[in-house]
């Protein structure tokens, strides 16, 4: 009874503690309207002078055969039970979150935003185009490294010291707030890539270009193995070809320098008997050769993924705008918020002091 007893007695107090802060601000309601009145105003001003921003957005629907056929269901089954086959299961390194981790990284960032496009008649970079609707050179005027900076394309391919600092930077800043991939399903293989900025042809622009490079460099990774298989066996059965033709031909041609050879000299047909078993030998090489060729080119095919795009993004986008009202409401709101725990805490404050 003793351990129910305090607990009412500690429940009963939470209860009148809070009573006594309802109590506490609703004799500070001027100081809360007067709050909520600056909430209002700032969220005005704020809502009016807020850029609307651009939202484009790529879904794609990504089959990896890897993991499919009969090989792949018996390796899931047996590794419920713990035995692994190897080869069936997760369909390599850029897999579901990975992927997304992909999209997210310097590499495929950096490369998207050194890529050329057109914008309104004329060839830019998009890390130039980033940097003038960011007003960045505004803010680099003073920097006599910065102030001359920018991204055209060289004679020289690497970057300078300023350059590569300020593409981290940028790298960054879009990574953090202007790129979302996201899996909107987790039981299917659905990527949705979202870029969002105050420029709506860099937002469609920079969403279609690291969409393709990330796509492009996905699939070149899959098949790396199998693509220089292909081109070993190519390089050898084109070599095999090449001796198998030259023995013939010397076949040919010690014949019809010997065309009726002395049956009493046998030496005579040695050269022509070893070239016609260098051309058998080379013709069984050739012929399984070509068939483990042709072999490498159907796994080749097998191995590769299907990107299957299923939106893109068309202009013009989906234009995002805080309107005068919902800032106002905010503002009043978070003013109103932050005046009763600022209240709330300078009593606590208060009362432990005396």
């Amino acid at each position: 009874m003793t351990e129910n007893n305090s607990k009412e007695i500690t429940v009963r107090e939470l209860v009148l503690k809070v009573h006594e802060w309802f109590v506490y601000l609703r004799s500070k309601w001027l100081l809360l309207i007067l709050a909520g009145i600056v909430g209002v105003v700032l969220g005005y001003f704020y809502s009016a002078y807020k850029k609307p921003t651009y939202v484009a957005v790529s879904t794609f629907a990504l089959e990896d055969s890897n993991g499919g056929g009969a090989l792949g269901q018996y390796a899931g089954l047996a590794s419920m039970i713990g035995v692994e086959l190897g080869g069936g299961g997760n369909g390599g390194v850029f897999q579901g979150d990975n992927l997304i981790e992909l999209y997210k990284s310097r590499k495929m960032i950096q490369e998207a935003l050194l890529a050329e496009n057109i914008f309104n008649g004329k060839k830019q970079s998009l890390i130039n185009r980033y940097v003038e609707f960011n007003n960045l050179k505004a803010q680099w005027s003073n920097n006599p490294i910065l102030k001359n900076l920018n991204f055209e394309p060289t004679n020289d391919p690497k970057l300078s010291r300023a350059q590569d600092s300020i593409l981290g930077e940028v790298v960054k800043e879009v990574g953090k707030n202007n790129l979302v991939v996201t899996k909107p399903d987790k039981k299917l293989s659905i990527l949705k890539v979202q870029v969002t900025s105050k420029d709506e042809l860099f937002s469609k622009a920079f969403n279609d270009q690291i969409v393709k490079n990330v796509n492009e460099f996905y699939v070149s990774t899959k098949t790396k193995k199998s693509v220089q298989n292909v081109s070993i066996l190519q390089h050898q059965t084109d070599s095999v070809k090449r001796a198998l033709n030259g023995a013939l031909s010397s076949v040919a041609a010690l014949t019809d320098v010997n065309p009726n050879p002395n049956p009493s000299r046998l030496v005579l047909r040695v050269p022509s008997q070893k070239r016609q078993v260098d051309a058998q030998a080379n013709t069984a090489i050739l012929t399984e050769l070509v068939k483990n060729l042709e072999m490498s080119k159907v796994s080749q095919r097998k191995e590769m993924p299907l990107i299957q795009m299923i939106d893109a993004p068309i202009l013009p986008l989906q234009k995002v705008v805080t309107t005068k009202i919902k800032g106002m409401v905010i503002g009043g709101f978070i003013f109103i918020f932050l005046m009763a725990g600022f209240l709330i805490t300078r009593r606590g404050l208060k009362s432990i002091i005396s």
